[in-house]
């Protein structure tokens, strides 16, 4: 869009089932007939004849041969509609006009602003009430938020954010949490073609305050304050990030459970070790929370047992290359890994960065590594060019360090672990207390 402002004739190379996005990406960006070229999805994972063929083939949304529309495109001079740009009125209206309840429980499920469980309806009495937890103006902007990159980012306010709140269901007391999470601008619903979720990790006396729970049960549904902040967190990034549709601003082929809720407490108080915050820099006094792209994949075990060393090896193996995990340990779990030297957090991090190998061959056959860490390797970037150009069969580190992250959360019943996909480098933490 940059070059072609610039007078210059350009084609952008979509697959099909992001005709719409793309296309709309295009017009809020001010080249509303941008040149658009299409291949079939999928282009991961497919050989090279497949991909061939769609070059050779015909566009299945232009529905002329692929290779016109793009020459076509390239040659054409620009015209004055091409560079006109375009306008838009955001103004949008605050209340909807007044209905029974049941037919504006109907409205907010036919108009997508619901996940399809019952919500609160967001009365204008509710929300004061919901603000009354923050002393930010509700005229306030929190941040901004997209559901795919190179989308406008919609800017949201406090009181948006507090409408969703409501509708989740949280109480006041809740709110600052709420509004850090939006402040982070991590989206609980990414519109990648991999199903990704938002796991949110929450630290600090502020857990307690408002009832959070982190013992037995502390991934279910046992505490209001865990519910429905996550739930709150998944609304509003469907209604303020400019929607999540499927077949449209949503493409997850699977989907993901945890997209309904995601945020989870640390134990803090019965972990052997530091806490994630202060890990990473804050004062235990802080109230955090740090937002996760990632919830991907799910892997349990036991232990740490006898034979720990290589069951999570097997498991570091079965983790996704492009997401590294947050290892979730019970405090049970985690003093036995105290009580095999491990004294130290950051020992454990450094032992599972160390030993989540596989073959090369293996890690740079996986789709979004080769899609999305491979051209950092061809550019010379490490450690991926090392990586890259190590033989099939020598076996390569998955992980950095510092993109693993470990939490204490559960309530000692078993000595049980989960490893979540999270990618603490794309995580972001904010402080809650910036939002009371």
């Amino acid at each position: 869009m940059a070059v072609e402002a610039d007078g210059v004739p350009t084609v952008a190379v979509h697959t099909h089932v992001f005709a719409r996005l793309a296309r709309q990406a295009a017009r809020v960006n001010g080249t509303p007939t941008l040149r658009q070229a299409f291949v079939p999805q999928p282009v991961v994972g497919v050989p090279p004849e497949q991909l061939r063929a769609y070059i050779e083939g015909e566009d299945p949304i232009n529905k002329r041969p692929f290779l016109q529309v793009l020459l076509e495109g390239l040659t054409g001079e620009l015209t004055a509609e091409d560079l006109a740009g375009v306008g838009f009125d955001r103004d949008t209206p605050r209340l909807l006009p007044p209905a029974p309840e049941d037919e504006l429980l109907a409205r907010f499920e036919q108009e997508r602003w619901t996940d399809h469980l019952p919500i609160v309806l967001p009365t204008e009495e509710r929300v004061a009430a919901m603000l009354a937890g923050t002393r930010r103006r509700p005229d306030e902007v929190v941040g901004q938020m997209r559901p795919t990159n190179y989308r406008e980012a919609w800017q949201y306010t406090v009181e948006k954010v507090a409408v969703n709140a409501v509708m989740a269901g949280a109480r006041p007391a809740y709110l600052p949490v709420i509004l850090a999470m939006a402040a982070s601008g991590m989206t609980a619903r990414q519109s990648s073609t991999t199903s990704w979720a938002a796991p949110a990790i929450v630290n600090g006396p502020i857990r307690h305050e408002i009832g959070m729970h982190c013992g037995i049960g502390a991934m279910g549904p046992y505490s209001h304050a865990n519910a429905t902040i996550g739930r709150a967190h998944a609304l509003l990034s469907q209604n303020l990030q400019g929607g999540s549709v499927i077949g449209d601003t949503y493409m997850g082929s699977l989907g993901n459970a945890y997209n309904y809720a995601c945020t989870w407490a640390e134990n803090e108080e019965r972990s052997p070790w530091e806490p994630l915050h202060v890990q990473h820099g804050y004062e235990a006094a802080d109230s955090t929370v740090t937002v996760f792209l990632g919830g991907w994949y799910t892997i349990s075990g036991y232990g740490p047992r006898d034979t720990w060393e290589q069951r999570f090896r097997h498991a570091l193996a079965a983790c996704e290359p492009y997401s590294p995990p947050i290892l979730l340990l019970d405090p049970s779990a985690a003093r036995g890994f105290v009580e095999r030297g491990f004294h130290a957090k950051q020992q454990l991090i450094d032992w599972l960065a160390e030993n989540a190998r596989v073959s090369a061959r293996e890690y740079w056959d996986d789709p979004w590594v080769q899609t999305l860490i491979k051209p950092h390797a061809v550019a010379g970037v490490e450690p991926w060019a090392s990586m890259h150009a190590a033989p099939p069969e020598q076996m390569v580190r998955k992980y950095r360090a510092q993109d693993i992250s470990v939490v204490v959360l559960g309530g000692e019943t078993q000595a049980a672990w989960k490893m979540v996909g999270g990618n603490f480098a794309r995580a972001k933490t904010v402080k809650i207390d910036d939002w009371r």
